[in-house]
């Protein structure tokens, strides 16, 4: 069964626990229990809460700019293709986060302290929102006003941030330093340092080790090619081998 096909399983909020598994709770029509229950062996729960995660904050991130449009909720479901038969309960959550009136920020912290050793993870959820912000050509004020406060929250220092929200831009329109989060007058050494850690960190079969379902795997190569293609840019421009 895909990670969409358990969000809704009543042993998914029970595990989670806080805002997140309530949310779950609430969408499946069951109450649950604030207090998470220990993780079992072979437990996805780090899995399910990012899932739960990126729904809820996509669903809170598409009421910032004033009103939730179908046109937002399509190309949620477009972005992260989600299979037809779960369309529905995947739309329940997405429609549940969105009249919660809880503020995001719950969602945040708590997905922040299940991956507070995991900030490769927290910063790809980050890309995941950042990539549901500019699914309509552009990115709003007030979304890139969420997105950076979510990067505070997950405690990501300003220049990973800045390196998320770089790859707004096509190919060819992004500043390749800014992708990797360098400076120009870096030495060719320490770009060569900086652009192998990056790769290493952003390998999606590093990701979903450390709790990215696979299911997301498509934007984490997505990102790794954009962090490539810096590097083969700027490579080209210094005229490395």
């Amino acid at each position: 069964m895909s990670i969409w096909g358990k969000i809704l399983g009543g042993a998914a909020g029970f595990a989670l626990g806080g805002p997140l598994g309530a949310l779950i709770g609430a969408a499946a029509g069951h109450a649950v229990d604030a207090m998470r229950r220990p993780a079992e062996p072979g437990d996805q729960t780090k899995s399910i809460a990012f899932t739960i995660a990126v729904i809820a904050l996509a669903a809170k991130l598409a009421k910032v700019d004033g009103v939730v449009t179908r046109d937002e909720v399509a190309a949620f479901k477009r972005v992260f293709k989600i299979p037809p038969e779960e369309a529905r309960n995947v739309g329940r959550v997405f429609d549940q986060a969105r009249k919660d009136s809880r503020g995001f920020e719950l969602y945040a912290q708590q997905v922040a302290r299940m991956f507070h050793d995991n900030p490769a993870v927290l910063e790809e959820l980050l890309y995941c929102l950042a990539h549901v912000a500019r699914a309509d050509g552009h990115v709003h004020p007030h979304e890139h006003e969420f997105l950076a406060k979510v990067a505070e929250i997950f405690g990501l220092e300003q220049a990973a941030f800045e390196r998320i929200t770089a790859l707004d831009g096509g190919p060819g329109e992004t500043d390749p330093y800014a992708v990797l989060g360098v400076k120009r007058e870096m030495t060719d050494d320490a770009l060569k340092a900086a652009y192998r850690k990056l790769v290493r960190e952003n390998h999606p079969d590093s990701l979903i080790a450390q709790g990215m379902p696979e299911e997301f795997v498509r934007l984490a190569n997505d990102r790794l090619a954009a962090i490539n293609g810096a590097w083969d840019r700027i490579r080209q421009e210094r005229g490395l081998r």
